[in-house]
């Protein structure tokens, strides 16, 4: 409970602080720096899209020779 307060009490703090000493600017951002910013999302959208991809199959190929194990043993005792 303690630490909750602590936390709801930085982030109000924190969120007045942004908003009380928060400075207008007028600014331009280049087209060309927000296309690398989104090949750098997409880069890393991407490379997490093919990291799960490549351990979901290594989990299934456990699972289902965890699954070839057991009918393994399973049909010699159904023979008796």
């Amino acid at each position: 409970m303690k630490k909750s307060l602590k936390v709801i009490k930085f982030a109000y703090f924190f969120a007045c602080f942004f908003l009380l000493m928060g400075n207008t600017s007028c600014a331009y951002i280049d087209p060309s720096a927000v296309t690398y910013v989104i090949q750098a999302v997409a880069g890393v959208a991407i490379a997490v899209g093919a990291a799960c991809t490549v351990y979901r199959h290594k989990i299934v190929k456990f699972f289902r020779s965890q699954k070839k194990k057991r009918a393994r043993k399973k049909r010699p005792s159904e023979e008796q």
